[in-house]
């Protein structure tokens, strides 16, 4: 770059961050700056772990010191020199967070907003003292309704947990939830001296009866007459109802073991005194255009913008600085309502009219939060920033897409830089600028393959993007399959799915599309998800607390309910595999190895050597988690953390092991001159020849590299691994085992996050399995993706209440020929030529 246009970038000199090796490179500010790669090359290393990091240590640093503890620091990166670096702002595609009480509107500051507006400009019935703005809010003492606190959720029984066989009679056991041994004899001895048959089937009682046996709180004491062989005397015994029993012990009883058997007999359901607001009377009792403010939570935003856009469109002369019970036409109302409806068309104008302030973060997809924190930063109004985003595009129908590229383009035009990490070729067509990181991915990465105009990359031979940017990529090829069977629902009622029939076809591969919010994820992760495994005889799961990357309302507080009327063709299926983006574990002890149970026969091989057969020691020795074996200064972690007060805290390699996780005498044991640990530091590729003649860590490592994870170390911790990684890492999972059955494999965006190159790779995993002779059915908004499915079922055709109907179904070809689809003319051009 010429020395007068480097006035005008960020330099970057000798950055080495995780696989980044010495790299140079210039970046102009004041553009659209896309960084490009597959998966694992270095493009985040370079955004993230570079470039804002070092503007984040920079800020940290003109803090005081005090002040600088509180704060959540990073530490600084491995990089020689960055100059010209503005201040920087991340969007990064984190999930939502983990508290309960977090919502769309505290994330986007609205509730705030509509507290002070109930507050100060509400209607208020008769003689009620008018309250502050924090009585609106369900996450403080003055607001929180006493009976859940705030929730919204408290934990009740039901009957279908409590009698979950009503075939059985009460002296058979239909009550599960009653106590056993003595008390459970004394219970039925006084039912049945209450003059309730305990030998009548449980469905065949008088329903008073069942909700009375259940549900009362009253305690009877019946005299009951002694009984030969069971007890000689008489006593007067006290009646519990099944759910006063259970409440019963959750509250008092001491024994663990009991709290456990009680808490299989309740679930999460709405609090009854505030209706799942979470709010005292006093504040549902105040209105605003005629409704609560729970109400107005629980709209769409773009039925709260069409409520408030006539206070805020009132002229200055007809606002009032009256003080009578309703503020509604006040000057305070008109300008809280000018700022909120503002707000809000900035999130409509993003494709996120279909969420209700009240949403719950935790069902947030990433792309659904990233995108609320992007609309934030456009209503702030910076100034000569820089935006790092993190595939803002990722898990976007091409519709709402759109809208998000007008967003980047203001914040553009408002004199900031936009450094984008993204794997849609359409956002890097888009960019002004393209740094291009590769040419593999782990230790095959780390290199500028270019940096320049994006037309510029074209020329790059060994660069994956530019292969597929400029249409050099060969297309996965397939071969077009007939469905051999169908699952028919009919009667579906889910969320904002509303009385749907839909076919699915058996033995092929169905891509399931439509905008967000139309209900995509909610019939396939939910639906289908639950039919079969009732089919299967396998318990329901319960509502994930991960998003699913597709809108639905807030599971919380409500007990998970789907509504089928009729399932044909279930009976298909001999297994059911879910594979979805949540992470492969917790903490750092999980990871790669331990996940595909690979590890295992690696403990195995060293146990079986002679070294390790002389010293007596089992499979269990060569485990990280075990005493035995594990290095004890660091408690099998590989490092220790380090506290520098003033700075931010760091961990280091472990003093005593240096990293390895192991003591001294288990490393000693070797293979093939390698210890156990140096096997666990080895790629996915470097093991794959090392343990080439181990059957079973071979099959899983071959899996693993045909999936594209080759550039993963074994040892890698599951904290490191991204969703995408995270997805794969359990399809070769279950790609390793025996195939047995036919099986239905639910994928959700399983594309999500994936550079082209790793897209094909994956595909020609997923159409083995459907060679295989089985079914996947995926959620999906990658085009190229659903060009090569054999069968499409498109919902719409828009988001919330105006989704959840079946637009078009058929080959891809025959979907993009559908008027009625938001899918198709995006599709159709994909299809020219295939």
């Amino acid at each position: 770059m010429e020395d007068s246009a480097a006035e005008h970038c960020v330099r970057v000199l000798g950055a080495n961050e995780h696989n980044l090796r010495n790299v140079d490179v210039d970046i102009p500010r004041n553009a659209m700056v896309a960084f490009t790669g597959i998966s694992g090359s270095g493009k985040s290393s370079l955004a993230f772990g570079t470039l804002y990091a070092e503007a984040q240590r920079r800020y940290f640093e003109s803090v005081a010191p005090y002040a600088r503890r509180l704060l959540q620091q990073v530490g600084a990166p491995h990089v020689q020199e960055i100059t010209g670096l503005p201040p920087a702002v991340a969007l990064q595609q984190r999930r939502g967070a983990p508290s309960s009480r977090s919502t769309v509107g505290t994330l986007t500051t609205l509730s705030n907003l509509l507290r002070i507006l109930y507050s100060r400009a509400g209607t208020y019935p008769p003689d009620a003292e008018r309250l502050e703005a924090e009585a609106f809010s369900p996450n403080t003492s003055a607001g929180a309704c006493p009976q859940c606190h705030g929730l919204g959720a408290t934990l009740d029984v039901t009957e279908r947990l409590l009698v979950p066989d009503p075939s059985l009679s009460i002296r058979e056991g239909a009550i599960a939830a009653w106590p056993g041994a003595w008390q459970g004899a004394n219970l039925r001895s006084i039912v049945s001296a209450l003059g309730i048959d305990i030998d009548r089937p449980w469905r065949r009682l008088r329903k008073k009866d069942r909700e009375w046996l259940l549900y009362t709180d009253e305690q009877p004491s019946v005299l009951i007459e002694p009984e030969p062989g069971r007890i000689d005397y008489g006593y007067h015994g006290t009646f519990w109802s099944a759910r006063k029993h259970v409440m019963h012990v959750l509250a008092d009883s001491k024994s663990e073991r009991m709290r456990e058997r009680a808490m299989r007999f309740v679930r999460s359901v709405t609090c009854p005194a505030c209706q799942g607001s979470g709010l005292r009377p006093e504040a549902l009792a105040v209105t605003f255009a005629g409704h609560s403010i729970a109400e107005v939570n629980a709209m769409p935003l773009t039925k709260v913008a069409a409520l408030l856009r006539p206070v805020a469109e009132l002229p200055d002369a007809s606002a009032t600085t009256s003080s009578a019970r309703s503020g509604e036409s006040t000057e305070v109302a008109v300008r809280i309502c000018a700022d909120v409806v503002a707000r809000v068309e900035v999130l409509i104008g993003l494709g996120l009219g279909y969420l209700s302030l009240g949403r719950g973060s935790t069902t947030l997809s990433p792309g659904e939060a990233q995108r609320l924190r992007i609309a934030t930063q456009l209503r702030s109004g910076l100034f000569g920033v820089v935006y790092v985003l993190d595939e803002p595009s990722a898990g976007l129908h091409p519709a709402d897409a759109e809208p998000l590229f007008d967003v980047l383009d203001r914040l553009k035009a408002a004199g900031n830089s936009l450094f984008v990490v993204e794997h849609d070729m359409d956002v890097v067509r888009r960019a002004d600028w393209v740094v291009d990181i590769g040419p593999g991915a782990g230790e095959a990465g780390g290199r500028v393959l270019y940096s320049g105009p994006v037309a510029g990359l074209e020329a790059v031979e060994e660069s994956a993007t530019g292969r597929h940017l400029f249409g050099r990529a060969r297309p996965v090829a397939r071969r077009p399959r007939k469905p051999q069977g169908w699952l028919h629902l009919s009667g579906v009622s889910r969320h904002n799915l509303r009385d749907v029939s839909v076919d699915v076809p058996l033995r092929v591969l169905t891509a399931v599309t439509g905008v967000s919010g139309s209900g995509k994820s909610t019939l396939v992760t939910q639906v289908l998800a639950e039919v079969v495994r009732g089919h299967l005889g396998l318990e329901p799961e319960e509502p994930s607390e991960e998003p699913s990357g597709e809108p639905s309302e807030e599971d919380e507080g409500a007990e998970f309910t789907i509504d089928v009327q009729d399932a044909a063709g279930v009976e298909a299926f001999d297994r059911l595999v879910r594979v979805d983006q949540r992470p492969i574990g917790r903490t750092p002890r999980s990871n790669l190895a331990t996940y595909t149970g690979m590890f295992d026969a690696v403990r195995k091989l060293y146990a079986a050597t002679d070294e390790a057969k002389a010293r007596g020691y089992a499979p269990g020795r060569f485990s990280f988690n075990v005493p035995d074996g594990r290095c004890e200064t660091c408690q099998g972690e590989g490092f220790v953390a380090v506290e520098l007060l003033f700075l931010p805290g760091t961990y280091a390699p472990c003093p005593a092991c240096r990293g390895a996780r192991y003591n001294a005498e288990t490393l000693e044991v070797t293979y093939r001159g390698k210890s156990i640990a140096e096997v666990l530091a080895m790629s996915v590729d470097e093991a794959a020849a090392f343990l080439a003649e181990v059957p079973a860590a071979s099959r899983s490592l071959e899996t693993l590299r045909e999936v594209g994870l080759g550039y993963l170390r074994l040892g890698q911790p599951a904290t490191e691994l991204s969703g995408g990684e995270a997805q794969r890492i359990k399809l070769a999972t279950e790609l390793q085992r025996a195939r047995r059955g036919h099986a239905l494999y639910l994928l959700d965006e399983p594309t999500a996050g994936l550079h082209p190159a790793d897209i094909a790779l994956l595909l020609r995993q997923l159409h083995q399995l459907v060679d295989a002779d089985n079914t996947v059915v995926l959620v999906e908004h990658d085009l190229d993706t659903i060009a090569t499915a054999d069968w499409v079922i498109d919902l719409g055709p828009g988001g919330g209440d105006a989704g959840g109907r079946v637009v078009a179904t058929g080959t891809p070809a025959k979907v993009a020929r559908s008027k009625r689809s938001a899918t198709a003319p995006y599709l159709a051009p994909r299809l020219v030529g295939a």
